[in-house]
């Protein structure tokens, strides 16, 4: 039982990390204050489960789903070059509320809040990940592909030229670089990455309805970026597993089941306080949240 449980929190984390380096990817590198990404979690997380449930093979439901979310991603960045800061976070939370509301009215389709019931566990070539630990194993293999790529992206000149727009866009404009299309292409890079995740949630719960894509879901990815530290890629993996682990020790304490959800937000809320007055690069970041 407990070994079950543990398999499930690793699943989880797994999960988080691949959103909250995603995330970082276009606040943290790009300087892109985005907190409509839950929108392109839940896109990925529908797009996946319809075609499963239509037949479709894993791959190509986990494809489409990153697909979708990304081309989300540069219809979100169009805004980008006119619209910036406070202005512009508004922007993509506007957007989230629009998809929120999408996957709750368009009942022919998703099925509105009665959600989607039955999506079917991955199977690749035959091989089907039914069980709790073979999907770990997946899903570990996917998370480290996600890590690498966004590590090699990082690292590349594009990398440097996200964090020459996020310092100074001015001055990379007058260098002659396109900063609205480095900043279009990582907001659609982090909004596949995220609608890989959303595929691979669904395919792991089996359900979905809107309620896990609603804007409050945002917290906790935010809160990892900020706490793990913009532009750390080691820091969001610390933090993804500290802010995962940290609430599930609410379930050993007592705590009925009607207030283990709003501790979370508080604990959350809490650590990040603290982390913006005390430590406002977080733990490993390389710049401090403006």
């Amino acid at each position: 039982m407990a070994s079950a449980y543990i398999i499930h929190l690793l699943i989880l984390i797994c999960i988080y990390l691949i959103l909250s380096l995603s995330l970082n990817l276009s606040v943290g590198y790009s300087g892109v204050l985005n907190l409509g990404h839950i929108a392109f979690y839940g896109l990925g997380a529908y797009t996946s489960a319809l075609m499963a449930l239509a037949g479709v093979p894993f791959l190509l439901c986990l494809l489409a789903g990153g697909l979708v979310a990304m081309f989300s991603g540069f219809l979100l960045a169009l805004p980008t070059d006119k619209i910036k800061g406070d202005y512009l976070a508004l922007v993509t939370v506007g957007f989230s509320f629009i998809i929120y509301s999408l996957m709750l009215n368009l009942d022919e389709v998703t099925r509105g809040p009665l959600g989607l019931p039955g999506i079917p566990r991955p199977s690749i070539f035959g091989f089907g990940f039914e069980d709790n630990f073979s999907f770990l194993i997946l899903i570990a293999v996917i998370t480290l592909a996600v890590y690498f790529i966004i590590q090699r992206i990082a690292d590349s000149p594009f990398g440097k030229l996200l964090e020459a727009v996020r310092d100074d866009e001015l001055a990379a404009k007058i260098l002659g670089k396109d900063t609205f299309k480095a900043k279009a292409f990582s907001l659609a890079i982090s909004a596949f990455f995220a609608g890989i995740a959303g595929a691979l949630y669904a395919s792991y719960i089996t359900f979905i309805d809107p309620s896990s894509f609603s804007l409050m879901q945002i917290i906790p990815i935010i809160s990892i970026v900020i706490i793990g530290g913009l532009a750390s890629l080691p820091g969001t993996v610390l933090a993804t597993i500290i802010l995962t682990l940290i609430p599930e020790a609410l379930r050993f304490v007592g705590f009925p089941s009607s207030i283990l959800g709003p501790m979370r937000q508080i604990i959350y809320a809490l650590i990040l306080l603290l982390i913006l007055i005390y430590r406002p690069r977080g733990f490993l970041g390389k710049v401090e949240l403006e």
